[in-house]
């Protein structure tokens, strides 16, 4: 997990721990702590290349790990972007064709945008390589994980006592468990959605509907200020004051049972009935054999 943020996301070579670029490809303990030595006596490094001086730092490790070093503020540009050295000539090429100069081009997007990957692509490079690199450019170092979304909680309603049966407010789901999902509705007192107010069709598993930092919307069953308990329904359709079951028989609104349902119901009475009648026979008949 940690080598795929590392190798995904990149890391600030003038900054990083022995521990952390340990975790780049390439790179194990024993040449990590020769990268922070060698900055400790040298000074940042301002350039990529100068990895190479380090003690057995040699191409194949220089090859596999470079494009993961960023250098923010280096003497060259492309050192912060994870575009690989051995590709620095595309962008060189590009800015030569284009009469611009490589630190214009780097974050220009409207120009990379403009331009059309297949006119640089070389025996090297293939098409993909070469779109690549031109979407690095436009946003170098870019972070790759999508963008959090924050819930927005409801202007006013900041304790239990805001709360009113029927509202219906955006929030964020904290934990799943079992029987349900907590919600923070920004009341400081986290809210249940139970299983069967998830959805409205049968949920065997509420990790099936949501998962933690989900955004949702919740609608207000039940605020139980003494106990500082907070019933919501996930259900839009779910009123205040009714008993919502999404189970198999049941419908899917008001929680009452259907007429197949109290069929079932009354047959598994008479079910047990017998099985009881049939139990007290066969312990009677054990006493009269016992006697």
């Amino acid at each position: 997990m940690v080598e795929d943020c590392v190798n995904g996301v990149g890391v600030d070579l003038n900054t990083a721990s022995i521990p952390l670029l340990a975790r780049v490809s390439g790179l194990n303990q024993s040449i990590a702590q020769n990268i922070v030595d060698f900055r400790n006596q040298n000074g940042v490094f301002r350039d990529r290349r100068q990895l190479l001086k380090v003690s057995r730092l040699g191409d194949r490790t220089f090859e596999q790990s470079a494009g993961f070093l960023r250098i923010a503020g280096g003497d060259n540009p492309l050192d912060r972007s994870s575009v690989h050295p051995e590709a620095y000539g595309v962008v060189e090429a590009i800015a030569r064709q284009n009469n611009r100069k490589i630190e214009g081009i780097v974050g220009d997007a409207d120009f990379l945008r403009s331009l059309n990957p297949q006119d640089y692509v070389t025996e090297q490079f293939g098409l993909p390589t070469i779109k690549d690199i031109i979407t690095e450019l436009e946003k170098p170092g870019r972070d790759p994980r999508p963008e959090f979304r924050f819930a927005s909680f409801e202007e006013g309603v900041e304790t239990l006592n805001d709360l009113k049966p029927g509202m219906v407010l955006e929030g964020s789901v904290t934990n799943v468990t079992n029987f349900g999902a907590f919600v923070d509705i920004g009341v400081h007192q986290d809210g249940l959605v139970h299983i069967s107010a998830l959805s409205n069709t049968f949920v065997k598993d509420p990790r099936e509907v949501v998962k933690a930092g989900d955004i949702v919307k919740v609608k207000v069953m039940d605020v139980d200020i003494p106990r500082k308990r907070i019933a919501l329904s996930m259900r839009m359709d779910d009123q205040p004051g009714e008993k919502s079951d999404n189970r198999a028989g049941s419908s899917s609104k008001g929680g009452k049972p259907s007429a197949r349902n109290d069929r079932h119901k009354g047959a598994d009475s008479g079910q047990k009935g017998a099985m009881a009648g049939a139990l007290a026979q066969a312990l009677a008949s054990a006493r009269k054999d016992g006697r």
